[in-house]
């Protein structure tokens, strides 16, 4: 594709995003009223105070679908694997957001199904980690699957655990995918560039309508889909630049790896069910610390500014290291001692 067609494909593509998501969101209520209209107020992670249509995982699902079939008719190439997976992963969430109660425990065996039959269909593979031992272990299949799918699983359920406020994940999502971008820009990866950047713009156009005042939600549709995308965007990032260090991905996968991490670690510990949601997440923490000070008004929107900058600092290191593994690896060491130290002063806070 020449360079001057992709840019009116990409003009042309925006004011569609924008459009359709413009539409969307001002006839929500209309058309989804009692069946994807979250008027939940009393949940952990709820933070809204009136009926907001959670449509837009199905904003951004119409919005994909529509690239993928653009990119088909101009490159000839059907992206199966990124169109199953996350379609797959959108219904299982959108049964959520129509308000089909399935057990916990079931949802995360549907998951499982999912996932891999995904994998395997589609030989969705890791090869490398970073760490000697575990390389070895992946030569194996069978483990070369369960690491895979512990990725999807790690990552799709920290995109559904940290999305709750306005632009928190989309922000998320949008730092991660630029990232990849630009790596992609630099060792000319065009296919996947085009991906990437198209996936920024149907972000962003539903971003506009999510924050700082929220007219849709993404829902449990939207967060697996995103989640699912960033895996997707990570695997084949990782296969186009060989000479990336693991553990570049690592720094760009943390904060969501390691909410869910360690929320499984902190709610097994406290004889919780993992499954279980509650109000004891960082954001949350930070939410109710800034909630606290007279002087802050808009408590939602500045949790995701300050998560997201701060994950945007902690990000530096990349480009000036993103090729040596032994920097990176201690970066990785040194966000988790971040993370605790700043976990248990917020939660210190909580109790006063």
């Amino acid at each position: 594709m020449q360079l001057e067609f992709n840019l009116n494909f990409f003009i042309i593509f925006s004011l569609t995003s924008l459009l359709a998501t413009f539409l969307l969101a001002k006839y929500s209520k209309d058309f989804f009223s009692g069946y994807l209209v979250d008027k939940d107020f009393l949940k952990p992670q709820a933070f809204h105070k009136e009926p907001i249509a959670r449509i837009g995982g199905l904003v951004i699902l119409f919005l994909f679908t529509l690239f993928v079939l653009f990119y088909f008719l101009i490159s000839g190439e059907f992206l199966k694997d990124y169109f199953v997976v996350t379609l797959a992963l959108f219904f299982l969430g959108f049964l959520d957001d129509l308000k089909i109660k399935i057990n916990p425990s079931i949802r995360l065996s549907l998951m499982l199904i999912i996932l891999l039959f995904c994998i395997d269909i589609f030989s969705i593979q890791i090869s490398r980690s970073g760490l000697e031992f575990l390389d070895y272990w992946l030569e194996n299949n069978i483990f070369q699957i369960f690491f895979v799918l512990l990725c999807f699983l790690f990552v799709i359920n920290g995109a559904n655990l940290v999305d709750g406020f306005n632009g928190l994940l989309s922000i998320h999502f949008l730092l991660i995918s630029s990232i990849f971008l630009l790596i992609n820009l630099i060792n000319q990866n065009e296919s996947i560039s085009i991906i990437l950047f198209s996936q920024i713009i149907i972000v962003l156009s539903f971003l506009l309508f999510n924050f700082p005042k929220a007219k849709i939600f993404l829902g449990d549709s939207g967060s697996y889909l995103l989640g699912s995308l960033i895996v997707l965007n990570t695997i084949k990032t990782y296969e186009l630049n060989p000479s990336l260090s693991p553990f570049f991905f690592a720094v760009v996968l943390f904060y969501l790896f390691y909410e869910v991490f360690f929320s499984f670690i902190r709610k097994i510990t406290l004889k919780i069910s993992p499954l279980k949601p509650d109000g004891r997440h960082l954001h949350m923490l930070l939410y109710g610390w800034l909630k606290k000070s007279k002087r802050i008004k808009k408590p939602n929107y500045l949790t995701s500014v300050v998560i997201n900058l701060a994950y945007l600092c902690s990000q530096i290191p990349l480009f000036y290291f993103y090729n040596n593994g032994l920097i990176l690896r201690y970066c990785f060491f040194m966000l988790i001692g971040l993370y605790m130290l700043i976990y248990f002063r917020l939660y210190s806070l909580s109790k006063k």
